[in-house]
């Protein structure tokens, strides 16, 4: 079945992926047979890729459920502290390998699917993507949870199960067209269904204030049924759970009041309250001011603190023999982070459960709230900033305005205590934004009802105290925090790039998958003339493998020998795709004028998707098209440049992707990306970053050396000056640099668009009239910048030992450094790499 020397044979050979036993294999085989049989119901006879895929995913799965079900005896009786991260987004990707990964389970997994004559990547291959997520946060929130169970934490996330995820994009005559993405339309092989523990939800109704508080009555009720994902650890027999909730209607939803003949109407009718977790919102970095999304940003938030509160009052902890008014001691045990402001009802909420319910005095009440609470931001775009008109709150979340209105009240008052007169901070600082439209500012919200405060990459962190959250600094400045985005190395090393994990570990051994600051040991091999060529030929082989994979998916061929440069992110205009459009152009033009000369051959690939309100990301992804149907087909150019529009790009494209690049485009305008996780991803398999001095790049070129990355552009400062003084001018820059008023005027003259000469006259207005991001500004540095890329490109020996630095700097970027820090630093909670027994072992 496979061929020689295939990945399978290769795979074998990896220490890092286990120990094939073979009572282990045979074991695996017979459970492989059973589940066909029992649980799928087929024979090898009628089985198809699927039914095997399927099977092997419940033999996996076996695998998790007594150290899953051991893990949570554990925490029961052990009773540490919970954290709880609620988030709106959780970006899987694929479970299968990770989980064989984390379990010691790949290679004898590959020995018994091979001797069953089954190819292992065929049948990896017929996994959805769990895509509900649109991109950083989402994925962020993935990494994380990985790095909780791996470092032993009581850690839980909760989010929603949308029945569709990010769509999938198709790029149609060049410009996108989106589908729905029926990930569950073949069912999940990975979650368990957990309705004994569904909770009601309540909307719309209104309040009754009554001598024994208040009461919210009227409501509409709409139905929480739990589904949880196990998530393993890295081989510490510890399994987490990640408990996503899905909507449903009562039982008697719209009957009891349904009129004579309205019965069939009134159960159609359900759909409408279960449409909550019907779709993912497609946008990143923008706000939209829907009443479905608020519905759903309650939703999660309402039914995770009931969760949570009856978890903690089960608890050997929060059981009345034990503390006789327990919700006083809440925050003992129960951390809450905040990923974003999309949950930020868990305020009012926890304060709607603890007063109106659990009757606290409102100061006590608001005590345990904030020592739970804690907020991260992801972003300083104003456009991206939750603002809900009050209006809307008052219909669907009565109460939950009045408590807003009542922390508001008292925070004011408090404000006003600490400086006396001065009512433009009042305004300012104040929950609820004056104007047209009362709004209510959930980022205000999450600050003044947590106890700390991050920012995600440390100059990030620094823009929200000096500017978007200075009022709130100046108040509290031990609030603020910075905590630096980190990614999983389980998933974004061992797993996506097998080969270099093997190189690394051959070399300083295996402790660097749970403790990645010791890549820095690579730094002894940096002038290894072996250790060089075999860093090469990893991503040589990875490149060969990346451009089969495009030639299958893509029918484009493309040279492997050339530069493989990659931006690969959402679309937006502060990542400035467009910038990389203007250095494809300006390179085309250099060939096409010396086509004699010597070239470094390049192939820019660029993916991502662009919400489907956004025009004007659209647009660039048209113009990225465009140029890549005039440069690909010109034969005076021929394979020295090709530019590739990657097509729905997601967790499971990057992972193919990102081991094959030698270079990674973070080009953001400074101040704008608030740090970025793709940056490290690259940098941790071996390309080299151009990039400004923007979000994580700053501590990547602190850990790596800034000689060792291709820094160009304004800096933060030079931004701020410029906005400052004269401002910019985007005429002045076109009008002085030749080579870039040729590619702009070949874009606006229909160069790339001959059938539609006007087809990108609103990009060119864009870029010449209100460009938010200064584009031109850095086009001079940035083409310079690519430049000397070239010229190191052409010095094969001396790339590779940049790469090696990099590498060698990525320690900082793992994170389980981050997680162990909001640990220590946040949740005041200890991190551990001590394995728990296994379900076979004894209980300590």
């Amino acid at each position: 079945m496979s061929k020689p020397l295939s990945d399978h044979d290769k795979r074998k050979q990896i220490s890092v992926r286990g120990l094939a036993g073979v009572e282990n294999v045979a074991e695996l085989k017979v459970a492989f047979n059973r589940h066909l049989h029992f649980t799928l119901v087929k024979d090898r006879n009628v089985a198809n890729k699927r039914d095997y895929y399927f099977a092997l995913a419940n033999t996996v799965r076996d695998h998790l459920v007594g150290r899953w079900i051991r893990t949570q005896q554990y925490y029961y009786e052990k009773d540490p502290k919970r954290v709880y991260y609620i988030s709106l987004e959780f970006y899987m990707g694929r479970t299968l390998q990770n989980t064989m990964v984390n379990l010691a389970l790949e290679n004898a997994c590959d020995e018994a699917i091979y001797q069953l004559g089954l190819d292992m990547e065929e049948l990896e291959d017929m996994e959805e993507d769990a895509g509900l997520g649109n991109g950083g946060l989402g994925r962020l929130a993935a990494c994380f949870l990985d790095s909780m169970a791996s470092l032993g934490l009581a850690a839980y996330g909760y989010g929603i199960r949308y029945e569709f995820g990010i769509f999938n994009q198709k790029i149609v005559n060049g410009w996108q067209v989106e589908e729905a993405d029926d990930w569950l339309r073949y069912g999940n092989p990975w979650e368990k269904a957990r309705p004994e523990y569904m909770r009601p939800v309540k909307f719309y109704g209104r309040t009754e204030h009554t001598p024994d508080g208040v009461k919210w009555v009227d409501t509409q009720i709409v139905l929480a049924l739990p589904y949880d994902t196990p998530i393993p650890g890295y081989r510490n027999n510890i399994v987490n759970t990640m408990r996503l909730w899905s909507a449903k209607a009562p039982c008697d939803f719209n009957l009891k009041d349904f009129n004579v003949g309205g019965y069939i109407q009134a159960v159609l009718d359900r759909n409408l309250c279960e449409n909550i977790s019907r779709v993912l919102y497609p946008n990143d970095n923008f706000f939209e001011g829907k009443e479905l999304r608020l519905k759903q940003e309650y939703f999660v938030v309402a039914a995770t603190l009931q969760d949570i509160v009856r978890r903690f009052k089960a608890s050997k902890f929060g059981s009345r023999e034990v503390n006789n008014n327990v919700l006083d001691v809440f925050h003992i045990q129960v951390a809450i982070q905040l990923n974003d402001t999309h949950p930020a009802m868990a305020i009012p909420e926890l304060m709607r459960v603890l007063v109106d319910e659990e009757k606290l005095g409102w100061d006590k009440a608001w005590d345990v709230c904030v020592r739970t609470c804690a907020y991260t931001n992801h972003t300083v775009l104003p456009e991206a900033l939750e603002r809900w008109p009050i209006d809307l709150f008052h219909h669907l979340l009565p109460r939950h305005l009045e408590i807003i209105f009542e922390i508001n009240r008292r925070f004011m008052e408090y404000v006003a205590s600490k400086f006396p007169g001065d009512h433009d901070r009042l305004r300012r600082m104040s929950l609820i934004e004056e104007g047209g439209c009362k709004k209510v500012n959930m980022a205000h919200l999450c600050i003044v009802g947590s106890h700390a405060v991050n920012g995600v990459a440390r100059i990030h962190s620094e823009i929200l105290i000096a500017t978007l959250f200075k009022d709130f600094y100046e108040l509290d400045p031990h609030k603020f925090q910075n905590k630096t985005n980190g990614i999983t190395p389980r998933r974004w090393l061992v797993m996506c790039n097998p080969g270099l994990a093997e190189v690394i570990a051959e070399k300083i051994g295996e402790e660097f998958i749970r403790d990645l600051d010791q890549l820095k040991r690579l730094l002894k091999f940096v002038n290894d003339d072996a250790f060089i060529r075999d860093i090469a030929k990893v991503k040589q082989e990875n490149k060969l493998k990346f451009a089969v994979h495009l030639e299958e998916h893509y029918k484009v061929k493309i040279n492997p020998q050339s530069m493989f440069d990659f931006q690969v992110k959402r679309i937006h205009e502060y990542k400035r795709q467009l910038l990389n459009c203007l250095h494809m152009i300006t390179y085309y033009n250099r060939i096409k004028k010396e086509p004699n000369k010597h070239w470094t051959p390049r192939t820019i690939m660029v993916g991502g998707k662009a919400a489907p309100g956004y025009h004007t990301a659209k647009m660039i992804i048209r113009l990225i098209t465009a140029i890549g149907e005039v440069v690909n087909h010109d034969p005076v150019v021929g394979d020295r440049l090709k530019v590739i529009f990657l097509e729905n790009y997601r967790v499971t494209l990057a992972e193919k992707a990102i081991p094959s690049a030698d270079l990674s485009e973070q080009i953001s305008t400074a101040g704008t990306e608030a740090s970025g996780t793709g940056n490290m991803k690259f940098m941790l398999n071996g390309a080299l970053t151009i990039g400004t001095m923007d979000g994580a790049n700053v501590e990547m070129a602190e850990e790596a050396g800034e000689e060792n990355l291709f820094i160009f552009g304004m800096r933060v400062e030079d931004v701020d000056a410029m906005d400052a003084g004269k401002g910019y001018h985007a005429s002045e820059y076109y009008n002085r640099i030749p080579e870039l008023k040729q590619a702009m005027d070949q874009i606006a003259g229909g160069f790339f668009s001959p059938k539609e000469p006007d087809l990108f006259k609103e990009l060119v207005d864009l870029l010449m009239h209100h460009d938010r991001f200064k584009v031109f500004a850095d086009y001079e540095a940035y083409i310079k910048c690519q430049d000397k890329v070239n010229q190191l490109y052409k010095n094969p020996k001396e790339w590779t030992k940049m790469v090696i630095h990099n590498i060698a700097g990525c320690g900082k970027f793992s994170s389980d450094r981050t997680i162990a820090q909001y640990a220590r630093e946040i949740w005041g909670m200890e991190p551990s790499l001590e394995k728990i027994p296994a379900p076979d072992e004894k209980l300590k």
